[in-house]
């Protein structure tokens, strides 16, 4: 992997990470469009680290948020309090939010890994997310703000999130989505999503982590380029997040849906026509 590969797979990484544009999608995706040879092993090992980046500018942009749950969520439990605080409810929200993704990976792990080798796939998962964003906008009366969040709308949000294990679908497309159907507004359930990402993402980050430091033992080798990756990925991801947060409550969903469509069907024809 060239120094010039790593820094456009970390903006891709950055951006489509917390854009409802699938991340694993694009990942899949843009070496196929170029015929990018990448050893498996390179793959793997960027992979990891430009997941962990983006996972440091989800920690960074909302500090906290997250600060402000586990004190609460550990203070209200030894009281004996669940959800006497909304910081503390949010706690209990968010770990009903990630178990479906967290069963679905331990479950099927090495079907997801095989899914992550097909273009064709991830153009499905593409078109299946725009499908999701544009029901949720045909749907949704978008007047929810987080205290409407429910422990079903937080279930819902968690087997999209579940799904979204499959590259071409989006996670944040597709949670954002279902908090919608639940009249979320946008950037309400933008902002859940985001942080119901983190616990998912620190869990496969530090499996991802053992598995690299286990089975590569050269790793030293890789690192100063893939660095540059993990750090471009960071700082593209927390301009995304800013960015995006602002965008879902003045704009629709539909253009993301629009740019799904159509990147899923030039994928799927190229995948057929090679």
């Amino acid at each position: 992997m060239s120094i010039i590969q790593a820094i456009i797979l970390g903006i891709i990484q950055g951006i489509t990470e917390f854009l409802p544009i699938s991340s694993s999608g694009h990942l899949v995706i843009l070496p196929y469009f170029f015929n990018w040879q990448l050893p498996a092993k390179e793959a793997f090992i960027f992979n990891v680290l430009v997941q962990i980046g983006t996972l440091v500018a989800g920690i960074f942009s909302f500090w906290k948020d997250l600060v402000s749950i586990l004190f609460d969520f550990f203070k209200q439990l030894l009281a004996g309090k669940l959800f006497a605080t909304h910081a503390a409810r949010m706690g209990w929200l968010l770990i009903v939010a990630t178990i479906p993704a967290g069963l679905a990976g331990l479950l099927f792990s090495y079907v997801v890994e095989k899914a992550f080798s097909s273009p064709l796939v991830a153009g499905i998962g593409l078109l299946v997310t725009a499908g999701l964003m544009l029901l949720a906008e045909k749907v949704s009366q978008k007047i929810g703000d987080s205290n409407d969040i429910s422990f079903l709308t937080a279930l819902t949000m968690g087997w999209m999130q579940m799904f979204a294990l499959f590259p071409g679908i989006s996670r944040s497309g597709s949670t954002i989505s279902g908090g919608m159907l639940w009249h979320l507004r946008r950037e309400v359930a933008g902002k859940f999503s985001f942080l119901m990402s983190i616990p998912i993402m620190l869990a496969a980050g530090g499996l991802s982590a053992y598995k690299l430091v286990r089975e590569v033992p050269d790793l030293g080798n890789f690192l100063p380029i893939m660095a540059i990756g993990f750090l471009t990925a960071m700082v593209v991801g927390y301009i995304a997040i800013r960015w995006l947060l602002k965008f879902l409550a003045k704009n629709s969903l539909i253009y993301f849906s629009a740019y799904c469509c159509l990147l899923g069907t030039i994928t799927i024809v190229l995948w057929v026509l090679r």
